[in-house]
């Protein structure tokens, strides 16, 4: 497996080298490319130089060990960090694995994250603003950044739609495996007789497209603005400030108007086009991952879930590799890591299966 591994610190020369280019710098596409792949290569190196000198190691007091004419305290010493840079050549070896399985090129994306209700009524739609108030909370633990797009509020404090932008280091690869549906269980507000609801919510993460990724002629978009309007149908503004977008070849809508500015609704509108444009195109290049994506989001049906919330226990649950906490109270106030670790290493294990 680790047979191209051999001019690994050649190649990180290589691409130095490249760096070093000035005329390289004039594609900003290219330049990234070869920054990110300099600091897998650079890993690589650093990863594989380990492993070696650990191989080195352990070959050396396997040596001392069946030598008989070695000091015997020696033998005994040797024999006893056998155990350790075993454990240390197994650690280096999964971490290099890791870094040969394919790059998903999205993984350094910012995402739009897209929060709908699903069934439940009203409860599902407060259940959307508690799940943006999770994802809100996560990013600020990662340092990201966080901008609502657009959203569909509605009286009580909750939403039937919510769009935001997360922007900052490696967003897609973390929260890639969020998307589909998450069920809530608890007693509503509402409920006088203290009977639980289950309610659900469709999460769907959208890694965000650059103008070098898509080209969209002018003249496949129509573009409408009307008055803004808040919970109930009242009028929140004066002017037509909101905005409409819709790609006539597809028939997707993107709809913004939570600014005041006509120009900024239309500005984010164009973002969270471009970015439904994108992924729709590579659903239908990759059949096998739009069959997955569309099993995992689904119509918001309660029989479809990723992920169940029971407020009642305590408990969260994700369905897709049956991990069960008893921490809903912290994760549902931002701790993710407790559940999207986990998920992350499941993947790259079954990702690695098939590398083997």
């Amino acid at each position: 497996m680790f047979e191209n591994l051999v001019d690994i610190h050649e190649k990180l020369s290589a691409l130095e080298r490249q760096l070093s280019d000035p005329d390289l710098l004039n594609n900003r596409t290219k330049y990234q490319e070869t920054v990110r792949e300099h600091s897998r290569v650079s890993k690589l190196s650093e990863l594989y130089t380990s492993y070696t000198k650990v191989g080195q190691d352990l070959a050396d007091n396997r040596e001392l060990i069946h030598d008989s004419d070695n000091d015997p305290e020696l033998a005994e010493l040797a024999k006893g960090e056998l155990e350790e840079l075993t454990e240390q050549q197994a650690e280096l070896e999964k971490k290099i694995r890791l870094l040969l399985l394919p790059p998903d090129p999205n993984d350094e994306k910012n995402i739009f994250l897209e929060i709908r209700a699903g069934t439940g009524g009203d409860e599902a739609a407060l259940f959307v603003a508690d799940l943006y108030r999770m994802f809100s909370r996560y990013a600020e633990t990662q340092k990201w950044k966080i901008e609502v797009m657009s959203s569909n509020p509605i009286g009580i404090g909750g939403f039937k739609e919510l769009i935001a932008l997360i922007s900052g280091d490696r967003v897609y690869s973390r929260l890639k495996y969020e998307s589909g549906v998450h069920r809530v269980q608890r007693v509503p507000e509402t409920e006088t007789q203290g009977r639980i609801h289950t309610s659900a919510v469709t999460v769907a993460i959208i890694p965000e497209a650059e103008e070098v990724d898509l080209q969209i002629a002018p003249n496949e978009l129509k573009f409408d603005v009307f008055r803004s309007s808040g919970p109930g149908g009242q009028s929140v503004n004066t002017t037509d400030s909101a905005v409409r977008i819709t790609h006539l070849p597809t028939g997707l809508v993107v709809t913004c108007q939570d600014e005041k500015s006509q120009h900024k609704n239309k500005a984010k509108a164009m973002l969270v086009m471009r970015a439904r444009l994108l992924d729709k195109l590579e659903q239908e290049r990759h059949d096998k991952i739009a069959k997955d994506r569309k099993g995992q989001v689904g119509s918001g049906d309660r029989s479809e879930r990723i992920r169940t919330y029971n407020f009642p226990q305590g408990r969260v649950t994700d369905h897709r590799i049956n991990l069960t906490c008893y921490k809903l109270d912290q994760i549902i106030s931002g701790a993710l890591d407790e559940i999207i670790l986990p998920i992350i290493t499941h993947y790259q294990t079954e990702a690695l299966k098939e590398l083997d």
